[in-house]
């Protein structure tokens, strides 16, 4: 199996203080986790439903960090990657990889550009939306070719801080008592409302990407398991900003549009909430919504168009290991060919989609392939985190098995009421 060492390593922080200063790769999970579905879904349950689900979002961060951690404490555990992880399993693991990376990669890639697109058109209508579109694919497809992870963090992090001022500038404006605050920290689940909680709990925090993890610690050349404890602390530190942006969303939904009819449905949705604060408001609400919209949806592209690749140019390795053994010492990069491929499959093959729309077959294979991911992920990292291959000091501990297997269950549920949901 590879060793991800490709430098000889610094020494890890010891203190928090350390620590926190070298945060970085957290803040690119939470950029790419947080997109526009992410945002609105938390604004229509608070419309619908106010503070009542607040405890929903905080479990559903804290899943996903147990989740997160896991890819990143594999990668460092190990010094291989989530794919040999797979590999190690059977081809069953790689496979359905595999057809996942190739189908979502084409329909992401239309759906984020558009929606970038279609946030830059609500703030400057000079060009159509499917112009915007193509200008953010391509830049996102520059900016990775480059092959620069530092600019790519640092761009992540300023976007970060964009969304920080706008979505929780935004809560702030709308924050609620204490009182309110609280209830929503009482687990409810109302009458009929058991999937829709069940869905935001999974909704919280990404998908594929955070399979991604353990490749942008190996860009800071974390290795070893020494790096652990920076690991789980850069972890955190993307969560919680996760968390804080969806419970944001939440409060903003809760008291601007509670108990109303509005239809706050689709990327649309954001460009009908933001006339609205801009008639009660005034046009800088307007402003800042539509920033917090694109900074959110145009971060999520940067993300996928970044580490996504490095996903299936791996995945490309470990298939041609078996005959190539030399390829086992030498772990993906940014200039890996097939690294660009998949990026140029990103980017350009689905502008298709920007003027003939997505293929109804194509969105339903999709959907089934996303509502099985989370499963696989957990399944997956419960079986190689508890097993020989880690060390017994870095294997899981009882609360980490238990968040797991509590993942497999409600993920497992969700998928295959998705599936059932097509029949």
């Amino acid at each position: 199996m590879a060793k991800l060492e490709t430098t000889v390593p610094s020494l890890p922080p010891q203190t928090l203080k350390e620590r926190m200063i070298k945060v970085g790769p957290g803040f690119v999970v939470a950029a790419t986790s947080i997109g526009a579905p992410d945002l609105l879904a938390s604004i229509v349950v608070g419309q619908s439903y106010g503070m009542t689900f607040l405890w929903a979002i905080i479990i559903g961060t804290i899943i996903k960090y147990y989740l997160n951690e896991g890819v990143g404490r594999w990668h460092l555990a190990t010094g291989t990657t989530i794919l040999e992880g797979w590999r190690s399993l059977g081809r069953w693991a790689t496979g359905y990889f595999g057809v996942y990376a190739v189908i979502w990669g084409f329909v992401y890639g239309a759906t984020a550009a558009m929606a970038s697109g279609m946030a830059m058109n609500a703030m400057w209508p000079v060009l159509p939306i499917w112009g915007w579109a193509i200008i953010h694919a391509v830049a996102g497809f520059l900016l990775v070719y480059t092959g620069k992870y530092k600019l790519f963090e640092q761009v992540m992090t300023f976007l970060v801080g964009l969304m920080f001022l706008t979505i929780v500038g935004l809560a702030c404006f709308f924050l609620p008592g204490l009182k309110e605050l609280s209830w929503g920290l009482v687990p409810t689940v109302p009458d009929g409302s058991l999937y829709l909680v069940l869905g935001l709990i999974g909704g919280v925090g990404g998908t594929i990407t955070m399979a991604s993890y353990g490749y942008w610690i190996k860009e800071k050349n974390w290795t070893g398991k020494s790096w652990i404890p920076m690991m789980k602390t850069d972890a955190k530190v993307g969560y919680i900003i996760t968390g804080v942006f969806c419970i944001s969303a939440l409060i903003i939904g809760a008291q601007f549009l509670y108990g109303t009819n509005v239809e706050i449905r689709g990327d649309q949705g954001f460009v009908t909430m933001s006339n609205m604060l801009a008639d009660q408001f005034g046009e800088p609400m307007r402003w800042t919504l539509l920033l917090a919209f694109w900074s959110a949806v145009f971060s999520s592209l940067l993300g996928v168009w970044n580490g996504v690749p490095y996903l299936f140019a791996d995945f490309v390795r470990t298939i041609r290991m078996k005959k190539n053994k030399e390829l086992a010492d030498k772990p993906v990069t940014e200039k890996d060919p097939m690294y660009r491929l998949y990026l140029f499959w990103l980017t350009f093959p689905p502008m298709i989609m920007y003027f003939f729309g997505k293929p109804v077959e194509l969105i339903i294979l999709y959907g089934v392939l996303g509502s099985l991911f989370m499963p696989f992920l957990a399944i997956t990292l419960t079986i190689l985190l508890n097993s020989k291959k880690v060390d017994r000091d870095a294997r899981n501990r009882w609360l980490t098995n238990a968040v797991l297997i509590g993942c497999i269950m409600m993920f497992g549920f969700l998928g295959l009421t998705e599936l059932l949901d097509l029949f």
